[in-house]
């Protein structure tokens, strides 16, 4: 065979072979989830989810089940590496798994792609931190509970994730606000706009999104109180994040302070419209 024919030959071959090797592999990664969407969830496991998460007990028979599918993915496809001496238990394991998955319910999901680890460390944690001040950049630490990295991992302090279930009347939960991120970014933008069901939603996102997002800023910088934590009025991305802490932890008065927000939030994006659990 003529060299340039066959480096022609193979240029064609490889291109080709990997296209079937993604073909191969997402086929194979449909059918493993098909299978785990429909096995039987571990007694254990929900006794897990009863103690650890007070929303489980409410949620109807179908919502269970779902959740309960979307968990065995979660559990499946994620690894979960335990820092500074945190143990990896299947408490630790299913309770955020679980947390998370309450956000994939009722919607089309892709089970937040671009992440593959979850880092648990057993309480806060201090991370360098730069900020410029206009003039130079300020290095220094700050002290977290979580975050999430765009098309990277998240990270979790668990004693904040467990206090949670000590604390059952707040607003703050760090899974469904890191996971949020994890939403948010899906699209390529942290920009507070998850990928909606429909086109058409995107117009009324912005607008009642907007509207929200600005009346918290306002109300933070008059010292206000809100039914939002004024952490949402740092940015759009923030103000999902904690919208979404809010429409699963204290959906009562969301709906009664921001309807239009609860309705928004319960039709476009977060369990597609069924989500009255309150």
């Amino acid at each position: 065979m003529d060299q340039g024919i066959e480096f022609i030959f193979i240029g064609l071959l490889v291109p080709a072979a990997l296209i079937l090797w993604w073909v191969l592999a997402v086929r194979a990664r449909r059918k493993r989830r098909r299978t785990l969407l429909a096995a039987p969830f571990p007694a254990e496991w929900a006794q897990i989810l009863e103690k650890n998460m007070p929303l489980y007990r409410r949620l109807p028979e179908d919502l269970k089940n779902q959740l309960h599918g979307r968990i065995r993915v979660l559990l499946d496809e994620k690894q979960f590496i335990g820092c500074r001496g945190q143990e990896i238990t299947g408490e630790v394991r299913v309770t955020i798994a679980g947390q998370a998955a309450l956000l994939l319910l009722n919607r089309q999901t892709r089970f937040f792609p671009a992440l593959r680890t979850i880092y648990v460390y057993p309480s806060t944690y201090v991370t360098k931190a730069a900020e410029f001040d206009g003039i130079m950049v300020i290095e220094g630490q700050s002290v977290r509970l979580g975050e999430s990295w765009h098309r990277g991992p998240v990270v979790l302090a668990w004693d904040s994730i467990a206090g949670r279930v000590r604390n059952m009347h707040g607003a703050h939960n760090v899974v469904l606000h890191e996971f949020a991120h994890q939403l948010d970014q899906e699209d390529g933008a942290a920009d507070g706009t998850p990928i909606l069901e429909n086109r058409s939603s995107y117009k009324t996102w912005a607008r009642v999104l907007s509207a929200e997002y600005e009346q918290l800023r306002r109300r933070a910088d008059q010292g206000r109180p809100s039914v939002l934590s004024s952490y949402g009025a740092v940015n759009p991305a923030e103000f999902f994040a904690v919208a979404t802490e809010s429409f699963f932890e204290k959906p009562q008065q969301l709906y009664a302070h921001n309807p239009e927000l609860y309705n928004e939030l319960k039709n476009s994006t977060l369990s597609n419209g069924k989500r009255r659990t309150n």
